[in-house]
């Protein structure tokens, strides 16, 4: 049978991984598999408009969208011919997702794709992998365009920290200097409209821990607000599991469900659960983008890592969900990082922090803010060298840059320079942990930042702007950057390389929401 690579899903080894033999082959595992779109060329058009700010360009139904550029049933029939083939299973087929996923023995996809599956082990733990391509049968190479699964490491981290307390006999003068915030008082600050996101939906995702209702109710009660509607929705057999660790995923979890419930407590928050795979990922993305049980209508994303550590038919699949949601009015809010312009990374280069890197998302960095009396007194990047946390942002290796960009300019170094690539972040909001948030997980009252938090506080805003305007403000960048006045430009400081300047900078976009003037432009 003549095979042939599928482009862009050459793997690598994490760094410091150690091959410890080939997986077991008896070793039951869940693949999926991502087909081409019916009518291409009429969807990109479509989105195009959106991208432009066309009015004419309106959303589609999720109905509509499944109709006109859902997978095609033939496709789908060719990869059921397949997988009977090689002893694979149909377990799921959603037409509207373009996903097939097949069940199997490792021995069985080995076969079917051409790969050799090895156990690793490294620093965090260990996890099934691979190196090199994917291969498919020549008969799927124009159907078939990612497959993920195969390999299971963690993809991808949350982007949060803990507020640290001062040292002793510091602490008051720190506190004075630095208070923290709850999630209301943030929007009041940022000018939020009147409202509650009545009849929206909010989707959260997330890739490990949960929440605890107690946790909720208490937290909520002590804002003085109704505990907001909060469903869970399972992705890849994953659910909602409380690790009783604030510093792990759950604190992750509570932080989204607490800024954007006080934020907008009216508006359902469904929370999607998944693997950290990127199977999971994506799988949990394009759930909630065609959910039509819960329509959401904004999603929030507080995980990420590193363009570099993605594989390339990874990055063009989840942009394509991107697209969909944009498609269908959906607005996607995602952290751009908390580790400045070097998202983490230790080769000495800068680097952005994907998802927040794809120019269809709305990529949320951070400021350290400082209020007085209710009003904001000063707001720089969010840049604390004495722990390393930082808001990222810089200029993307991958992808091209989008025409609401063009004409810009970064500044590194104290040198501008015209951005030839798509610039994160688009806008930010507090994200310093010493002027955080005040939330509540496993138990305890803590203090949070990271960019983690500016996701679900800009969904929120979102959510009641779409309940007071009866639309969803959908794909809104074009909007944005054609009238950066409804932002708050922040003009001071540096997250790494990259210096804050007026107008968009690569540390805060284009800056702090104001959220009345948000509101005013759609």
């Amino acid at each position: 049978m003549a095979r042939v690579k599928l482009k862009g899903s050459e793997r690598r080894p994490l760094a410091g991984a150690r091959a410890l033999g080939k997986a077991d082959p008896n070793e039951r595992l869940e693949v999926s598999l991502l087909l081409r779109r019916r009518d291409a060329d009429a969807f990109h058009t479509h989105v195009a408009g959106l991208l432009a700010g066309d009015a004419a360009a309106r959303p589609l139904s999720r109905e509509e969208f499944a109709t006109r550029h859902g997978a095609d049933p033939k496709d789908v029939h060719a990869v059921r011919t397949f997988a009977e083939a090689h002893g694979l299973a149909v377990v799921q087929q959603h037409l509207a997702r373009r996903t097939v996923v097949l069940a199997g023995t490792v021995a069985q996809f080995n076969a079917a794709f051409g790969v050799d599956l090895q156990h690793y082990e490294h620093a965090d733990g260990s996890y099934r992998g691979r190196e090199g391509g994917i291969q498919l049968p020549a008969a799927l190479q124009d159907i078939v365009e990612g497959v993920f699964g195969l390999d299971n490491r963690p993809q991808a981290k949350p982007h949060f920290r803990i507020h640290q307390e001062a040292p002793a006999g510091a602490a008051a003068a720190a506190a004075a200097a630095s208070p923290s915030f709850t999630p209301v008082q943030l929007a009041n600050l940022y000018h939020f409209p009147p409202g509650a996101g009545a009849g929206q939906c909010i989707a959260i995702i997330e890739l490990g821990g949960g929440y605890r209702s107690a946790d909720l109710q208490a937290y909520f009660a002590g804002l003085g607000l109704k505990t907001p509607t909060v469903v869970a929705v399972s992705v890849d057999h994953a659910r909602n599991k409380p690790t009783g660790n604030a510093n792990g995923p759950d604190g992750e979890v509570v932080l989204d469900i607490d800024v954007a419930g006080a934020v907008a407590p009216e508006a359902r928050i469904a929370v999607y659960f998944a693997p950290n795979t990127d199977a999971g990922f994506l799988d949990a993305i394009t759930t909630a983008i065609h959910d039509a049980t819960n329509k959401p209508s904004v999603i929030s994303i507080s995980w990420g890592s590193a363009e570099s550590n993605w594989t390339a038919q990874a990055m063009q699949a989840y942009d394509q969900a991107f697209q969909t949601a944009a498609a269908l009015g959906i607005t996607v809010c995602a952290a751009a990082g908390d580790n400045g312009s070097s998202d983490g990374e230790t080769d000495g280069h800068d680097h952005v922090d994907f998802p927040a890197s794809s120019p269809h998302v709305l990529a949320c960095g951070g400021t350290r803010l400082a209020a007085s009396n209710g009003k904001i007194t000063s707001e720089s990047v969010w840049n604390d060298g004495s722990t390393g946390g930082a808001g990222g942002g810089g200029i993307s290796a991958v992808f091209a840059l989008p025409g609401y960009q063009n004409g810009l300019k970064a500044n590194r170094n104290g040198t501008a320079s015209p951005l030839a690539m798509r610039g994160v972040p688009d806008i930010s909001g507090d994200a310093d942990p010493a002027t955080g948030y005040q939330v509540r997980v496993d138990g305890k009252s803590l203090v949070f930042g990271g960019t983690s938090a500016v996701a679900p506080l800009w969904a929120g805003l979102i959510a009641r702007i779409n309940a007071i305007k009866g639309h969803p403000m959908g794909f809104c960048h074009a909007k944005l950057y054609a009238h950066a006045a409804a932002l708050r430009d922040i003009t001071q400081g540096n997250n790494g390389d990259f210096v804050s300047t007026p107008g968009w900078d690569a540390c805060t976009g284009l800056g702090s929401p104001d959220g009345g003037k948000v509101a005013g432009l759609f």
